[in-house]
This record gives structure tokens, sequence and C-alpha cells, in this order.
């Protein structure tokens, strides 16, 4: 993508303690300056699980341990590009954000969530890192023209929608 100025994408979870903070990580270090990026939760836990961090160290040579767990209240008025949101719960309770973001839904399982031994927990991490990085990666290879068809039609959607409304009245 070649923007002038970073584009600003949201990585949006229930907890923002797993997988959107390994979204966030992942589309700062794989964007390359192309990105401004954050995360946040619906119902942030007020804590980063620390396995996230661990496998964005150990598998992706990434530092994340300034990433903390906030709410999605913190960026209340700020206009971004995108909205990613990467689980369900965070989908269905994605609020209307100003400026029209395009709205992409990267659902994955939550590692968090997983019951097993620390090896197998481990590994879940791992599992959906890997599931994460794989969008970000095809994302951060999107030619500037597709992400400007994307917007146009995210906001012919909008309007489609608010006809519907209108209309049903």
């Amino acid at each position: 993508m070649n923007s002038k100025s970073p584009r600003k994408i949201l990585v949006l979870c229930t907890g923002n303690s797993a997988r959107s903070i390994l979204g966030e990580y992942l589309l700062r270090a794989k964007g390359r300056g192309q990105f401004e990026v954050y995360s946040a939760g619906s119902h942030p836990t007020g804590k980063v699980n620390p396995l996230a961090i661990a496998v964005l160290k150990e598998h992706y040579g990434i530092d994340a341990t300034d990433a903390r767990s906030k709410s999605r209240d913190e960026f209340k008025g700020v206009h971004f590009d995108f909205v990613i949101t990467v689980c369900d719960n965070a989908r269905e309770s994605c609020p209307i954000w100003p400026g029209q973001p395009i709205v992409a839904h990267w659902g994955s399982p939550d590692p968090a969530a997983f019951d097993g031994t620390e090896g197998e927990k481990r590994q879940c991490f791992v599992q959906v890192a890997a599931q994460i990085a794989r969008r970000v990666d095809l994302f951060c290879a999107l030619p500037e023209a597709k992400i400007q068809t994307l917007a146009v039609q995210q906001i012919g959607e909008q309007f489609k929608m608010e006809d519907e409304a209108t209309t049903s009245r």
C-alpha cells in the first residue's frame, strides 16, 4: 500500500489480552510504517496474556512488553481507516466509528480460553498468531487501488443500510 500518511487501524476484541494484541503488533511490524495501529477491547481484561508477548518475541522477534489491555472507549472520536475485529463477540458489538472506516472480521479462536497443559496453551497461541500473521501478510500486500475500492464499497453498503432503514419506517 502506498499512502501518503499511515492509515489508522484499530484491532478490536473482547478482552484485549491476546488476539487483538497479536494483531496490533504483527500489523505494526509487518506494515513497516504503513499503519498507525492500536488495539482495544469491548470488555478489556486489564492485562495482556504473557503467552501473547512470549509468542510475539519467540516466533516473530517482536518486543511487545509495552502492550496494555485497554477499552475501545479510549478511542471514541478517533477516525480510523480500518477496524478489524478478531472475535465474534467484538464483531457483534462493534460500535459505529466516525469517518466510516472499512470494517473487517478476522475471527480466530481465543487462545486465552484454551484449556490444557502449559505446552498445549503455548501451541494454541502459536497457531492463532500464525493465522493472524497470514491475514496480516495478505492485508499488507493489498495494492492501494484495492483499498480505495473497498472504501467505496463500504460507503455504498452504509448508504444502502441507511436507505433501507428510512424506507422501512
